[in-house]
């Protein structure tokens, strides 16, 4: 066979889906195990949405449809941006696909160069890095700590920035911190941005669900605008993992080469989800309201429990639904033979022992800590801890 991509092979394998796999495969064997892995609602999709979508496949919407997204589609884009976030955009400045993991890596494609670095702090949803290297880009890592809350600082950025700084990827609200920066923070940063010239990926797809606090998009700064990427999509907020729409809004120049890429690769989003996505901007918003305040209780019920057990530090999320405490304290110590040396051992161990599925803080960049999603039952989040404690006692014996 002849040799292979050597990008490709290296590539890392997205630990969030392996966890997530690994977890529905124990269950389809009958194996009672509590996956708090994912990084999706468990809520079921608006009905409204639903009924959209069901519409449109009665009325044989099924063809393809621009590349760029259905014109209604675009205007509710450009409606929502203006209403939620302060921006305003022409049709010629939003993009739709697949996904808004899709739309992260089209504006990759569209700004960088080979050689070129791009800032992404850490720890990080586990996609970024892997992206940029796709695009011949390199990731630059901005270590944070549940000392800062997470957040870097305009010092910081400054101070990493170089002559090969193309762009700093900006996620908040954080997967997997759950970290909301304030707008002063975010202006501050902006400062820096603005002064040395570089892009953002500013990546809201959590925007809708905060606790503390209040959204603030970066491009609303108006002379940030042109040098601003926002990536959102229907995802988290609308219980619409499965459907894969995401979009962004940048400026026309960007856009264009974004829109070419995904001509190439993928054409448009599913016309079908695409009507959804429509109902989902335009309807009622009651549901996302309701799944917002359910998810507070979890979590308010999830940190008070891990904050009881000795040796998790634990960061009280305001928006997104994880969260990510540290672990450290219990490396080193074993348990019939096996030695918890790092996170991906930690994790293991309660697969292993207790059945519980939790992501590994490596995955993220932070191997002293692991991610766990409260976007689960009650009944399971209750069990999930019991577990959890039961595998600490273990190692603390």
């Amino acid at each position: 066979m002849p040799k292979l991509s050597e990008k490709i092979l290296n590539l890392a394998e997205s630990e969030t889906l392996r966890i997530s796999a690994l977890a529905k495969n124990m269950k389809a064997q009958g194996i009672d195990v509590v996956s708090l892995s994912a990084g999706e609602p468990d809520f079921p999709t608006p009905e409204h949405v639903k009924e959209a979508a069901i519409q449109a496949i009665k009325e044989n919407f099924t063809k393809y449809t621009q590349n760029q997204g259905i014109p209604e589609l675009i205007n509710a884009i450009i409606e929502k941006f203006r209403r939620d976030n302060n921006i305003e955009y022409k049709p010629t400045e939003i993009l739709v696909s697949n996904g808004a993991k899709h739309s992260i890596f089209n504006a990759l494609q569209a700004i960088c160069n080979p050689g070129d670095e791009v800032i992404i702090p850490a720890p990080y949803w586990v996609s970024y890095p892997s992206m940029v290297a796709l695009v011949d880009a390199k990731p630059v890592i901005l270590k944070t700590d549940i000392r800062s809350s997470f957040k870097i600082t305009p010092e910081q950025l400054k101070e990493t920035i170089t002559e090969k700084t193309k762009a700093l990827i900006f996620n908040s609200p954080s997967n997997p911190t759950g970290t909301v920066y304030t707008e002063d923070e975010i202006r501050k940063i902006a400062e820096v941005v603005y002064e040395k010239n570089i892009f953002v990926i500013s990546d809201e797809i959590y925007e809708k669900i905060i606790y503390e606090g209040k959204h603030f998009s970066m491009a609303s700064i108006k002379e940030l605008k042109n040098l601003v990427i926002t990536i959102n999509g229907v995802s988290k907020a609308y219980a619409m993992t499965g459907w894969r729409i995401g979009y962004l809004g940048a400026s026309e120049e960007i856009v264009k080469l974004a829109n070419k890429v995904q001509g190439q690769m993928t054409s448009n989003a599913s016309s079908i989800s695409q009507k959804a996505a429509l109902a989902a901007l335009t309807g009622p918003q009651e549901p996302v309201r309701k799944m917002v305040n359910e998810f507070k209780i979890r979590r308010d019920f999830l940190c008070s429990e891990l904050k009881q057990i000795p040796g998790i530090e634990v960061f009280v999320p305001s928006g997104a639904f994880y969260v990510f405490p540290k672990v450290s304290a219990y490396y080193g110590r074993s348990y019939n033979g096996m030695v918890i040396k790092n996170s991906n051992d930690f994790c293991e161990f309660l697969l292993k022992e207790e059945k519980l599925a939790i992501i590994p803080g490596d995955a993220f960049g932070m191997d002293e800590y692991v991610r766990i999603s409260y976007a689960a039952s009650m009944e399971e989040l209750m069990k999930g801890v019991e577990r959890f404690r039961r595998a600490i006692e273990k190692l603390s014996d």
